[in-house]
């Protein structure tokens, strides 16, 4: 039972869509995330995301529409969305999601990271 300091653990990486994980929970990980630019297009078949900025803004893409989720400000994104999130400038972000979710759902790419990292 420690606490956890998320601008400390922010400052040990500096690459960008390489999500860290930070603790774990009911089979849920805590994830922190630096984006810059725009990720790909993807769903998660089986799991729901939940994106919650620390520092900076990004674009929540949707085919429909784009969603700005600013400092302080969460998304939930439901399983089988297709969504890409698209930040102008660094931004730093937690992720909620089941330990199963891989970063890039149902596209396997350069991007993709079987095994994360801790911080």
């Amino acid at each position: 039972m420690e606490k956890v300091n998320l601008a400390e653990k922010f400052s040990q990486f500096s690459e960008y869509y390489s999500p860290k994980i930070a603790g774990e929970l009911n089979g849920q990980m805590v994830k922190l995330v630096k984006f810059k630019g725009p990720f790909v297009w993807h769903h998660h078949e089986n799991e729901d995301e939940l994106f919650y900025v620390v520092k900076g803004n990004f674009d929540m893409e949707f085919r429909d529409k784009t969603v700005t989720i600013n400092e302080g400000e969460f998304i939930i994104v439901p399983r089988g969305v297709e969504h890409r999130p698209n930040a102008k400038e660094e931004v730093h972000v937690v992720l909620f999601e089941p330990g199963t979710t891989l970063n890039t759902g149902n596209v396997k790419n350069e991007m993709t990271l079987e095994k994360l990292g801790r911080v």
